[in-house]
């Protein structure tokens, strides 16, 4: 009976004993908080974020004497873009049961394709590649597939969040040296306001998206930390960008984009792993570790189950439910606003898992 019961009606939290919320309430908490923040996101994306890959840049005042650096720079975006069907399909099958998340890579989808189309303009408008030359490579990357780089829907949430934030820093960086802000005495006097405008616009798509699938790993992280965390050291150990060993004369771009300050292992180490990192409560690498390693199941007697130790001091957890409750009030207010809150509102429930020194330690921060 329960399956055709909305989630908010399904007696869950405070209403069950101590430790018990289940496996299924919690993947209905988690799967109601996806499908509003889909909505809110979909509406704030159509709001403020609606540009056209043809018609929103000046594409006749592009640069048209660009070096062969940047050419090679732009040339490796448009590559692992034009993978952006194989992206979405493959993430839309792994979760095509949730309403929310197979909906949003839909949208993620739509988005993608918006950055391919805006890379092939700036290769095609900048004079730098023909139009036979852009088709026959496009055929030639179409010609393999990518395939998802883990089985599980967790660890490849997690590897969106990490590839999202690194796809995000690099057009960022790019967009400094079209600005003429590269401290690279070889990138000097490439300023380019058209390309300028396409990295920064791609960029602040990137930066949604981040925060988008930042916002999953969080409530997983909150109902099931020690799985999540697992998949976290899993991403970090493993991680590569999506389509590096598709796209033809990967290692030529990976050196380009190095030696041009765009992306290299330090701006990983620095502005990718430590920032999501810092989102999600976690200290660092070495933490993170650590806190798996001592991790152990021990019986909660109050309950007659177990509970994890040691994870508990891997990460801030009163810092992760602060940023899920904060999730569900966003959500809320859309709702409102909508008239979603009248018939279905998303709510919020306490994970009973959570020990009861970390549950005092938030009562105090709440008074405060």
């Amino acid at each position: 009976m329960t399956s055709i019961i909305p989630p908010s009606v399904v007696p869950l939290g405070r209403r069950q004993p101590a430790a018990l919320l289940s496996h299924r309430e919690k993947d209905k908490l988690i799967e109601r908080a996806f499908l509003g923040l889909y909505r809110w996101y979909t509406s704030r994306s159509q709001e403020t974020r609606n540009w056209n890959p043809d018609k929103s840049f000046d594409w006749r005042a592009l640069r048209t004497n660009a070096s062969a650096d940047v050419t090679t720079i732009v040339q490796g975006f448009f590559a692992v873009e034009q993978y952006a069907p194989d992206y979405t399909s493959e993430l839309v099958n792994l979760v095509r049961r949730s309403h929310g998340r197979s909906h949003f890579q839909l949208r993620w989808g739509s988005e993608e394709e918006k950055h391919a189309d805006a890379w092939e303009n700036v290769l095609l408008f900048s004079r730098q590649r023909s139009p036979q030359w852009i088709a026959e490579y496009k055929e030639r990357l179409r010609s393999q597939q990518w395939t998802l780089p883990f089985p599980d829907a967790i660890t490849n949430l997690v590897y969106t969040v990490f590839q999202e934030r690194a796809t995000q820093l690099n057009y960022l960086n790019l967009m400094a040296v079209a600005s003429g802000k590269s401290d690279k005495a070889h990138l000097r006097g490439q300023e380019d306001p058209v390309l300028a405008s396409v990295a920064r616009t791609i960029a602040v798509d990137e930066a949604a998206h981040y925060n988008f699938f930042l916002e999953g790993v969080r409530l997983y992280l909150y109902y099931y930390p020690q799985q999540t965390l697992e998949a976290i050291r899993t991403v970090i150990t493993q991680f590569s960008m999506p389509s590096s060993h598709l796209v033809p004369d990967w290692d030529k771009f990976a050196e380009t984009v190095y030696r041009a300050g765009v992306y290299g292992p330090r701006d990983f180490s620095r502005d990718v792993m430590q920032v999501v990192f810092r989102n999600l409560g976690i200290e660092s690498r070495r933490t993170l570790e650590e806190g798996i390693k001592a991790t152990r199941a021990v019986p909660n007697f109050d309950a007659n189950a177990t509970q994890q130790t040691a994870i508990w001091d891997t990460f801030d957890y009163g810092l992760v439910e602060g940023d899920v409750k904060r999730l569900h009030v966003k959500i809320g207010k859309y709702e409102q606003e909508v008239g979603l809150s009248d018939l279905d509102p998303t709510e919020f429930v306490e994970n009973p898992e959570l020990p009861k020194a970390f549950g005092l330690v938030n009562q105090e921060r709440e008074r405060s």
